[in-house]
């Protein structure tokens, strides 16, 4: 594959998994509420706001994990806790821990 095609397919692989896979995962573990868990698990995407904090805002050699400030191992920490909580914060560790692990893979699987 040429590196033009790689940059692509990951660029789709990266929005897919933050636009679109959380509706599978809305069907699977919240079936009942799944059109409201969706929308919690896509709000969730405002945690990306500590990226406007870094110089550059967008680097694509950078590794947001462990880098901006919503993006910590404290957070993610904090972020796996709210998963024994009920109801909508449930929800929010979840989406928030899946765009965790979506940025994790967009660094760490493919060749940079």
């Amino acid at each position: 594959m040429a590196p033009s095609d790689i940059a692509l397919l990951k660029t789709f692989t990266h929005y897919f998994l933050h636009l679109v896979f959380p509706v599978f995962i809305s069907l699977v573990f919240f079936r009942k509420n799944w059109k409201k868990a969706y929308l919690i698990m896509l709000a969730t995407m405002l945690v990306d706001v500590d990226h406007l904090f870094a110089n550059p805002i967008f680097d694509p050699s950078r590794n947001s994990i462990g880098f901006h400030f919503f993006h910590s191992y404290y957070a993610i920490a904090v972020y796996f806790l709210l998963l024994f909580c009920k109801g909508n914060i449930r929800i929010v560790a979840v989406g928030l821990l899946f765009h965790m692990l979506t940025d994790f893979q967009d660094f760490n699987f493919w060749c940079h």
